[in-house]
């Protein structure tokens, strides 16, 4: 998807036919309207200033400089460009976001859609 795309807003464990929604076109429509809510609002600058401090608390920022800083060393500076470094460390990233602050971000969407 896109950068910034909003996160899904719904239960992994319900289908489609439990949340109403239809097709993709639908689920994709429904989170661009979400998203530019989420940025017309400020909003979405204020969860993702909240995400940035929780990644940094929980370390999770940390671990990730490190893998870097590792990647870097093992094939040489010169070797490696920052694109490249993105493209391998994002994936690990995403996978290593704490449950607890995605719960937190999702609680605070939720909240901001009432």
């Amino acid at each position: 998807g896109r950068q910034g795309a909003p996160l899904a807003l719904r239960p992994s464990s319900m289908n489609d036919q439990q949340t109403g929604v239809g097709n993709d076109r639908t689920q994709q429509s429904l989170q661009e309207a979400i998203n530019q809510r989420l940025v017309e609002t400020g909003e979405r600058e204020r969860l993702k200033q909240l995400l940035r401090e929780r990644l940094i608390e929980c370390g999770w920022r940390d671990e990730l400089k490190e893998r870097c800083k590792r990647v870097v060393k093992e094939r040489g500076f010169e070797n490696v460009t920052a694109d490249e470094l993105a493209r391998e460390i994002a994936p690990l990233g995403r996978a290593t976001v704490p449950d607890a602050v995605k719960a937190e971000l999702l609680k605070n969407i939720r909240t901001f859609l009432k």
